[in-house]
C-alpha cells in the first residue's frame, strides 16, 4: 500500500508491488527445494556420471522441486488478486481502471439497501480465487513425480 500511496496508483505500479511484496516466498520455497532435492542419490549419481551443472538443474532438480512451487505459485495468484481488490476497495487503484474491488469501494454507501451491489463482485473474487487454486493442485498432481503412476 505504501509503494502505491507515494508513487501513484498507475496499474504498473501495483503489479510492480504486488511483486516486490510477494517474490520472497516463491523465491524461499524453490531455495528449499532445491536444497533438499541436491543431496539426494539420483542427483549424486546424475553428477557422478558426468551431468554438467545446467544439466543437473533443469533436467534432475526442477522437475522433481516444481510441485511445491507450482502450489505456492496458484496461492500467489489468489493473493495478487485479493490484495489488488483491496487496494481497489480503498481508492488505491488506477481510476481508469475498473476491478471488482474497485466496484465494491463504489457502491459501500448502497450495502444495506442494495446488498446485492456488494456481493455480486466479492462472489466473483471468491470463485476466481477458488478456482485458480484449484487449478494450482491439479498441477501438483499432474507435475508430482511421485503420484505417477508406474
Amino acid at each position: 500500500m505504501v509503494l502505491v500511496a507515494l508513487f501513484g496508483a498507475s496499474l504498473g505500479m501495483i503489479t510492480f508491488a504486488i511483486g516486490i511484496v510477494s517474490w520472497t516466498g516463491v523465491a524461499r520455497i524453490t531455495r528449499a527445494e532445491f536444497l533438499k532435492i541436491r543431496e539426494l542419490e539420483y542427483v549424486t549419481a546424475a553428477r557422478s556420471s558426468g551431468a554438467s551443472n545446467t544439466n543437473l538443474i533443469f533436467r534432475v532438480i526442477l522437475p522433481n522441486s516444481l510441485p511445491p512451487i507450482v502450489v505456492q505459485a496458484a496461492l500467489l495468484i489468489g493473493f495478487a488478486i485479493l490484495f489488488e481488490a483491496g487496494l481497489s476497495f480503498l481508492g488505491l487503484s488506477d481510476a481508469n481502471v475498473m476491478s471488482w474491488g474497485a466496484i465494491m469501494g463504489n457502491n459501500r454507501p448502497y450495502i444495506l439497501l442494495h446488498g446485492f451491489t456488494i456481493m455480486y463482485p466479492g462472489l466473483a473474487i471468491f470463485l476466481t480465487v477458488l478456482s485458480i487454486s484449484l487449478i494450482g493442485d491439479g498441477l501438483n498432481d499432474a507435475l508430482n513425480p511421485k503420484l505417477r503412476k508406474r
